[in-house]
């Protein structure tokens, strides 16, 4: 017996590296196949690596809090929350009101982040409210509401503004009165955050806006802190089994609202940081392709609707990137053709999404 024994024990300790290389390649197959195309495409533009580099710290700063803003719903079983481009029209409402009284600096952008703050609970609000009605289908249903806030939002700046909202500012206002321009100018707080206390940090040749790292670092230990909570191990419950948790006593809808305001909310503060980092709004668009580009992120990371972590929205933020600054010079290296460059980004944006979900649902198949 004891021989036998120990052959069992020889027999099942022999595969374990191999086992563990198996399990790093299955659960980071998302990962890995993007950092390859990375490299790809990096070496196929033959882009000079400092200039990449800088672009992807300035990139990393200036879309991490948006790309972390999508956890909190997944952990309650929400899925990925394209509801965020909601939070980002709160955050532009409350620059608009910021622009227009001249707020500047650093002082600018904290006065934004706190009017933005009503706008994003009561949007996060109704939106909790519409996605309790559709359980198991929540992002479609996040995606369409997105799509139907940016219809309302259009109709109050190009008709109400100006009409029965009152405003008299003509850098804000077109010449007719009525709605507001395009694009608004945001020098007054243009890198307020990222050239704030601390200041730009310059590593070499790279330029590193600390304080935006340090704001990105608080949310990811304010996270990993809330996971921890009372609050948080209820969402990890209703996230994994609704019906179970309600048995035992937790308030489902109200759990699943709560984490859609905080989600809202947080998305609003990652836009402000965004739009700061570009120095300029573009009025009716700028929101558009928040929640897919910052999905797309995230799903590159190695994360699932029903699965996501800090590191899956870093590592994330890099590897998609990295490929949306290569993919239009790597696009004309091949092709030949300016032109497709810019349709290689619009067609990696997206292809992104759909090859991350198809590698996640070979992923759950193999199990």
């Amino acid at each position: 017996m004891t021989a036998q024994s120990a052959a069992t024990t020889a027999t099942t300790t022999t595969p374990r590296p191999r086992r563990a290389v198996q399990t790093i390649f299955t659960r980071g197959s998302v990962p890995l196949f993007f950092t390859v195309l990375c490299v790809a495409m990096v070496v196929a533009a033959r882009l000079d690596v400092n200039y990449l580099i800088n672009e992807l710290i300035t990139r990393l700063a200036r879309n991490s809090f948006l790309v972390l803003s999508l956890l909190v719903p997944i952990m309650a079983g929400l899925g990925l929350n394209f509801g965020i481009v909601i939070g980002a029209m709160a955050a532009q409402m409350a620059l608009v009101i910021v622009t227009h009284y001249e707020v500047a600096g650093l002082a600018g952008v904290g006065l934004a982040a706190v009017l933005a703050v009503p706008f994003a609970v009561l949007f996060g609000w109704l939106t909790g409210r519409v996605l309790n009605r559709a359980k198991g289908r929540e992002m479609v249903t996040s995606l369409i509401m997105g799509f139907f806030a940016n219809g309302l939002y259009q109709l109050v700046f190009l008709v109400l503004v100006g009409t029965l909202i009152p405003m008299e500012n003509p850098v804000l206002m077109l010449p007719s009165g009525i709605g507001l321009r395009n694009t608004v100018d945001l020098i007054e707080i243009s890198n307020a955050l990222d050239n704030a206390f601390f200041g730009t940090l310059m590593v070499g040749p790279y330029r590193v806006p600390l304080f935006t790292f340090v704001v990105t670092a608080l949310l990811c230990l304010v996270i990993s802190f809330l996971i921890r909570t009372r609050l948080g191990q209820q969402m990890r419950a209703v996230g994994q089994d609704m019906h179970v948790a309600e048995v035992a006593g937790i308030d489902v809808d109200r759990t699943r609202i709560i984490a859609i305001i905080i989600s809202t909310v947080l998305a609003a503060w990652g836009q402000l940081i965004f739009l700061q980092n570009i120095g300029t709004m573009n009025t009716y668009n700028s929101h558009e392709q928040v929640g897919t580009f910052s999905i797309a992120a995230l799903l590159v990371g190695g994360a699932t609707s029903r699965r996501a972590s800090i590191w899956n929205a870093l590592v994330g933020v890099i590897l998609f990137h990295t490929l949306f600054v290569v993919s239009p010079l790597a696009g004309q290296k091949i092709f030949g053709i300016p032109q497709v460059g810019e349709y290689f980004r619009v067609f990696l944006a997206y292809g992104v999404i759909a090859v991350a979900l198809v590698l996640h649902a070979w992923q759950a198949k193999k199990k």
